[in-house]
């Protein structure tokens, strides 16, 4: 089974990221699961998701402690929490951010979604939406394909700029 834990801030698409990575494993013909941990939030609060993708049918509904893969979406949560625990010897790191970072000798790749979102104008509220390019770069890495990924955003959202969105971080996704 491969999990995946995404720390976001309220409003930024963490969420929906992990139901559309869900959508698209299942695409792929596997089996996922995709749930948020949060209380009563407020936009801009800490968020964290969880995705399970396997072969088998999952039947495990807990939270991720040991998460084979950790998306960063807003890289201020890592001053409130540690998004690197419990993440199992050989695990990767997404990172949203413009430059490389060091995340404690873990595989990390990084890919500027904020950027992406502002330049296809996918902001709510004046904040950029994330969970459409990540899903991009997610394919990049070999989570699922990038038709998978497709499919699950055009299912979701009308506007292809949600698309372009995912290809543009598809193509800029350092490892």
């Amino acid at each position: 089974m491969f999990e995946v834990r995404i720390h976001s801030r309220g409003g930024q698409g963490g969420v929906t990221a992990a139901r559309l990575l869900a959508l698209a494993a299942v695409r792929d013909g596997k089996y996922a699961t995709a749930f948020p941990f949060y209380g009563a939030e407020r936009r801009g609060a800490p968020v964290v998701s969880f995705v399970r993708i396997d072969d088998s049918p999952i039947r495990i509904s807990s939270q991720i402690k040991k998460p084979d893969l950790v998306i960063v979406l807003d890289p201020s949560v890592m001053d409130v929490v540690d998004v690197l625990q419990g993440l199992r010897p050989g695990g990767r790191v997404l990172l949203n951010a413009r430059e490389r970072r060091d995340m404690k000798g873990y595989p990390t790749f990084t890919v500027d979604l904020t950027g992406i979102a502002l330049r296809e104008k996918l902001e709510v509220a004046g904040s950029p939406i994330l969970n459409t390019p990540v899903l991009g770069a997610l394919a990049k890495m070999g989570i699922v394909t990038m038709e998978s990924a497709k499919s699950a955003i055009t299912e979701m959202f009308s506007d292809p700029r949600n698309v372009s969105a995912a290809e543009a971080a598809y193509r800029e996704l350092v490892a």
